[in-house]
C-alpha cells in the first residue's frame, strides 16, 4: 500500500506543478492531496512540502484551522475569472459556460473558507 500512496504523491506533486502555470488548475489542493499521500508513504517528502517556503505555510494553514489567506483567496479567484475570460475569448459558448460554473462554485467555496 506504502507504494500505491507514493505514486499517488507524486501524481498529485505533478498536477500541483501544472497548476502553478495554468490558471484553472489549483495548486494547493492538489498538494493537500500529495502531502496526505507521503504522510502515509514517505515522511521526508511530506515534510519537503510542509518547509516549502511558498506552499508550505498556506498547506500548513489548512491542516491546522482549514483557513485560506486573503492573498491566496484573491489569487485564485482572480485566476479563475481570467481563466474564464480567456475562454470566453478562445473557446466560445458553450465551453466558457464551464469555466464560469467553477469560477462560481470554486470561488464562492474558497470565498467562504477562514482567513
Amino acid at each position: 500500500m506504502r507504494r500505491v500512496y507514493l505514486v499517488a504523491g507524486w501524481f498529485f506533486v505533478a498536477l500541483g506543478a501544472v497548476g502553478a502555470a495554468l490558471p484553472l488548475l489549483p495548486t494547493v489542493p492538489f498538494l493537500l492531496l500529495a502531502v496526505y499521500c507521503f504522510a502515509r508513504s514517505n515522511p521526508e517528502w511530506e515534510r519537503k512540502i510542509l518547509d516549502h517556503p511558498h506552499w508550505g505555510p498556506q498547506i500548513a494553514d489548512w491542516r491546522e484551522r482549514k483557513a485560506i489567506s486573503r492573498r491566496a483567496k484573491t489569487l485564485a479567484i482572480t485566476s479563475m475569472a481570467i481563466g474564464a475570460v480567456v475562454t470566453y475569448f478562445t473557446l466560445g459558448e458553450p465551453w466558457y459556460f464551464i469555466s464560469i460554473a467553477v469560477l462560481v462554485i470554486a470561488g464562492g467555496w474558497i470565498a467562504t473558507r477562514n482567513e
